[in-house]
């Protein structure tokens, strides 16, 4: 099935959103690859996470470094 842009763009913003709410839906853990070396990061990450060796910045730090760029 190929849809082209022009037509979706044709649709009001509520059928667009709609579109897309469906399109999001129909995508479950299941259809996405994920590879070895992801997997491997994701480890890696969530075993710095339960150890405490992680750092985080709050929203408010984020968007106040980003306007001083």
């Amino acid at each position: 099935m190929h849809i082209e842009l022009k037509n979706i763009l044709k649709l009001s913003v509520a059928e667009r959103i709609l579109m897309v709410e469906k399109i999001w839906d129909s995508i479950t853990p299941e259809n996405i690859e994920v590879s070895d070396t992801q997997k491997a990061e994701l480890d890696n990450r969530l075993l710095k996470h339960k150890n405490n060796q992680t750092s985080y910045s709050s929203w408010d730090t984020i968007k106040n470094d980003l306007k001083n760029r």
